[in-house]
């Protein structure tokens, strides 16, 4: 990969200058290079940026040096590249604050605070609006990036039901829980929010359900889908198909939380939670996954290993 480093110099006084040149910089995304200078990735985009900013800081009397470079030792490009996911990883965290922010106020939500609700669409909106900035300048890609967006468009879907007019009453209550014995369908190859969710079912709901793969589109079709895109049991604002579970299934035991909350981090990501436990319960279903090819082996195997963590944990509440 090839780099700008822009090395400048400008009066210390007026003070305005100094202030507008490190904001431009911050704006197009570079990050400061130790004491040296600032760097972007080269591209024709970032050329032209820092180009016009050379012109820009000897207008005002200031010295600037471009430089094309292949290599800054004695860094890698992955120590550069995790300077710039340092600097955007901080403000893609304001999103995800933001966005956690409004979905608090949503869960507070009542049908007749319509203020509250334009309230709220202003904010999501200006979120997006800084969420594509900072997406437009993320040259390498950062991780938080897709969480940042993912999240934001939970809080999207959330914020549209919100301001949809509730149905008449008299229809089918969504929230009733199904019948025992019922078939609950999810995608195949399940990971963990759909094998623990399953074990929930199974251990606190319907000790007879029974389990079945399908796509999408076939899924309620064959049964009551769980953890598929668009089902009444699956992922709802910050929580994941095993939360939505946990509250629609009433369940109270201190276990149970604990486990949703590493179900959680490891589903999402999200650092909502800080659960040490999260990465090793990850990382067993991911290695039961890669040595399973049968879905309802699959399933049943890692239903187990919640099984025994659910008596693990017993030890320690």
């Amino acid at each position: 990969m090839r780099w700008l480093t822009l090395l400048t110099s400008l009066p210390p006084t007026p003070t305005r200058h100094r202030v507008g040149v490190w904001r431009k910089l911050q704006r197009m995304g570079a990050v400061r290079l130790r004491s040296a200078g600032w760097i972007l990735p080269e591209t024709p985009e970032t050329t032209e940026l820092f180009q016009w900013l050379v012109q820009e800081i000897q207008s005002v009397r200031g010295e600037a040096t471009l430089l094309r470079v292949d290599r800054v030792e004695p860094m890698t490009d992955q120590d550069i590249a995790a300077l710039f996911h340092k600097a955007r990883g901080v403000e893609y965290q304001a999103v995800v604050q933001g966005s956690r922010e409004i979905l608090r106020h949503l869960d507070r939500y009542h049908a007749n605070h319509r203020r509250s609700i334009t309230h709220l669409r202003s904010k999501l909106d200006g979120l997006k609006r800084e969420l594509d900035r900072i997406q437009s300048i993320d040259y390498l890609k950062a991780p938080a990036g897709e969480r940042a967006r993912t999240l934001w468009e939970t809080t999207a879907k959330r914020l549209r039901a919100a301001e949809t007019p509730p149905r008449a009453p008299g229809g089918r209550h969504r929230t009733s829980l199904p019948a025992r014995g019922s078939t609950w369908v999810t995608r195949p190859r399940p990971h963990i929010d759909r094998i623990a969710s399953a074990w929930l079912i199974r251990r606190f709901c319907d000790p007879d359900a029974k389990f079945a793969f399908a796509d999408a589109a076939d899924a309620s079709r064959k049964g009551i889908p769980f953890d598929v895109l668009g089902a009444d049991f699956g992922h709802h604002g910050e929580d994941c198909t095993f939360e939505t579970l946990v509250k629609r299934f009433g369940i109270k035991d201190r276990r149970v939380k604990l486990i949703a909350e590493i179900v959680h981090e490891a589903d999402l990501h999200d650092g909502k939670f800080t659960r040490n436990e999260a990465t090793g319960v990850d990382l067993a279903i991911n290695g039961l996954v890669e040595a399973t090819p049968d879905d309802d082996d699959l399933l049943a195997r890692g239903m187990a290993i919640f099984d025994g963590l659910y008596t693990v944990l017993k030890q320690k509440t």
